[in-house]
């Protein structure tokens, strides 16, 4: 388990530096996928640190590290981190099988959780913050930088929500064999849009409702496209293409000098690397080209597996099976036809699907079709999980939904509150 502010990646002296833009290119391209037979998941999930006696107040960095640091490790071996917003991450070890994936989560769920309750804390799974306005209280080096690259840039309002406001659910899956790359990344990016409608809950954003299903998801489509837009290119065919194109052309947002320093003028990390401009007065290194990389954020990232970031935290009752409906979706060779063919006319739609959820007609069906065959491939223990997101589903209603209802019904204080204080009592 880690326990820290996040700094700087190394001294920038830890390689020579580059040569040109192409070298760049092939760097990125032959490493960003693993040839690897499929099965392996790994699971980080985010949630909100809330008081329920005050749900408005932020708990502070020292107040999250003192319940942090003498945790042991959790049983499923996660490792816990801040975000910069104060959130709290389980980030889980790659397991064999989404089953033991989900097992080794929830276990590692329950000792956080009780560690929090111990400090009269509670966390909340939701894709935004609903009720405090963006602050940051991570004092991390990256951090710090982020905010200030942000800040000068025409997203400083998406990007401070971003670091601090949203919190999402990651699946971390193997890249599978090499000769099915371009249709697996193909449908990873394809699914997007119905998985975001059907996990949907981020329904406000400072105190407000937002008209969207996926606040979260409405946050990052309002950040620059050159970094959190996806990757895939009009034909697909070629991953590691995609991913140097988008990665050269993506601008830098922080140099090592030798602290995390924001680059607050545009500078693609091509101009970098082919000298046109020097960061720090020199060329990048390949230790530079690394930690670039880490700051793209794309809705599905290749890091020699995929990472699949387009999730809003979700609670315990749709979550596991949420889970489980992407992978099977991507890992099952016929799941995977059945899901490449429903979400074809959607593929694209992921305003739509963060706006209106399942409210949407071909979103709708496409979700419907989806969670039936993932729901035949689920093992007996997700079964009640399962079937309520089934449920939902065939009723057009996302997780978000029960949670704007709770906010009509009793307001959003009430609400926050109360969601932090079952997170206490382990439901």
């Amino acid at each position: 388990m880690t326990f820290a502010a996040i700094t700087t990646a190394g001294s920038e002296l830890a390689s020579p530096e580059m040569v040109d833009s192409k070298t760049a290119a092939r760097y990125i391209a032959d490493g960003c996928l693993v040839d690897a037979k499929l099965g392996r998941v790994g699971l980080e999930l985010e949630a909100h640190c809330h008081d329920p006696t005050d749900p408005h107040r932020r708990p502070g960095w020292q107040e999250i590290a003192d319940i942090l640091g003498p945790l042991a490790e959790p049983p499923g071996g996660s490792r816990v981190t801040v975000e910069p917003g104060g959130a709290v991450e389980l980030s889980g070890p790659p397991a064999e099988g989404v089953a033991a994936a989900i097992d080794a989560m929830r276990r590692d769920q329950a000792v956080l959780r009780s560690a929090f309750a111990d400090a009269g804390l509670g966390l909340v799974f939701l894709g935004a913050d609903p009720l405090r306005p963006p602050k940051r209280i991570n004092p991390g080096a990256r951090y710090r930088a982020m905010e200030q690259f942000f800040a000068s840039s025409r997203s400083g309002e998406a990007g401070a929500a971003m670091m601090t406001s949203t919190a999402s659910i990651q699946v971390n899956l193997d890249a599978g064999p090499r000769a099915g790359w371009a249709d697996r990344v193909r449908l990873a990016h394809a699914l997007g849009p119905t998985m975001i409608a059907m996990a949907a809950n981020s329904p406000m954003l400072r105190g407000e409702f937002t008209g969207w299903a996926s606040t979260r998801q409405w946050v990052w489509g309002q950040m620059d496209s050159a970094r959190c837009g996806p990757i895939l290119g009009a034909s697909g065919d070629d991953p590691g293409t995609d991913w140097a194109r988008y990665a050269l052309k993506a601008p830098v947002m922080l140099v090592h000098a030798p602290d995390a320093t924001a680059v607050t003028h545009w500078v693609p990390f091509a101009d970098w690397v082919d000298g046109r401009v020097l960061l720090g007065g020199r060329r990048p290194t390949l230790t530079d080209l690394e930690y670039h990389l880490t700051t793209l954020f794309p809705p599905v990232r290749p890091r020699q597996w995929l990472e699949i970031r387009y999730l809003d935290s979700v609670p315990d009752d749709f979550w596991p099976a949420i889970v489980f409906t992407l992978v099977a979706l991507l890992d099952d060779p016929v799941a995977a036809d059945t899901a490449a063919e429903a979400v074809e006319p959607v593929a694209t739609a992921w305003d739509t699907a963060a706006q209106a959820g399942l409210r949407d007609r071909r979103l709708y069906a496409a979700a419907n079709r989806c969670v039936a065959v993932a729901a035949q491939l689920a093992p007996p223990e997700l079964g009640d999980s399962m079937q309520r997101l089934v449920d939902a589903v065939e009723r057009g209603r996302c997780p978000g939904d029960d949670f704007s209802d709770q906010v009509i019904e009793q307001g959003i204080a009430a609400t926050v509150a109360e969601a932090a204080r079952c997170s206490q009592g382990g439901l």
